[in-house]
């Protein structure tokens, strides 16, 4: 790694157009192709809107459910994969940028957002893409 080099710009992962099912699957997805690049990075995840009355964040890290979604991942297979890359987040991951519609209720938004325990590394959740990407560019040094 060449410390005198650039820092990386943070990674955009656009889920907005997805279910909220296939939309985790492709986070995973990327975020493991970027751990397994081993050079530090942050991301910032434009999400969907959560359905009503299901948190994301729940049906990530809930491990009970083996549940086949539309994208044909289950729950479970969702959660092996985060067990999985999680090491790496926590290694290389410099933070993760959730990023709801602007378009839907605060406390709709709020949902889509799991911290730090989950992820191994820092997050932060706002509707504010502008925002989103000042604060993943500020923790790689960009």
């Amino acid at each position: 790694m060449d410390i005198q080099g650039a820092a990386p710009a943070p990674r955009e992962i656009d889920t907005s157009g997805l279910p909220m099912d296939q939309a985790q699957a492709l986070v995973l997805d990327e975020l493991r192709a970027l751990t397994e690049r081993a050079e530090p990075f942050a991301a910032i995840l434009l999400m969907p809107a959560p359905p009503e009355g299901r948190t994301p964040a729940a049906s990530v890290s809930a491990s009970a459910s083996a549940s086949v979604s539309a994208s044909g991942t289950s729950t479970a297979e969702r959660v092996r994969a985060l067990k999985m890359i999680r090491p790496g987040l926590t290694a290389l991951c410099r933070g993760l940028a959730f990023v709801a519609p602007a378009d839907i209720p605060a406390e709709r938004a709020a949902a889509i957002h799991s911290g730090e325990q989950l992820w191994g590394c820092p997050t932060m959740a706002t509707q504010d893409v502008t925002a989103a990407r000042a604060w993943a560019g500020a923790r790689v040094g960009g």
